[in-house]
């Protein structure tokens, strides 16, 4: 083998690195959330944490039709809408439960994602 041949596998070795890593980047924000809900499944859930009313505040210390917690909708972004879930639209909630679906999974709504056949 001559003298470049090792410098040459190198760079190719590299190359197919980065083209890798690129591809899998690329992937992860071109891919669909695999366990991404529908907003029929996120009404469901509703349905069941707050009857549908997305607006609910009753005082128990969740809000919202989701029925956020002070604590979990700070921590997802949920500030950036409104200072609490009640006050947020239908979208603006459902935005910042996907982000605590991501983190937490169904689990976050033990009861309600099971009945709603999500869990």
């Amino acid at each position: 083998m001559g003298r470049h041949s090792n410098r040459s596998k190198n760079f190719t070795t590299k190359r197919l690195a980065v083209a890798g890593m690129a591809t899998l980047a690329l992937g992860a924000v071109a891919a669909p959330a695999a366990n991404a809900a529908t907003d029929e499944q996120w009404d469901a859930l509703a349905a069941c944490e707050s009857g549908g009313d997305w607006s609910i505040n009753t005082g128990n210390g969740y809000s919202g039709g989701l029925q956020f917690d002070q604590q979990t909708w700070s921590a997802h972004g949920g500030d950036e809408f409104a200072p609490s879930a009640d006050q947020a639209t239908r979208e603006q909630q459902i935005q910042v439960a996907e982000r605590v679906q991501a983190s937490q999974g169904w689990g976050a709504w033990p009861s309600c994602s099971a009945q709603a056949g999500l869990a």
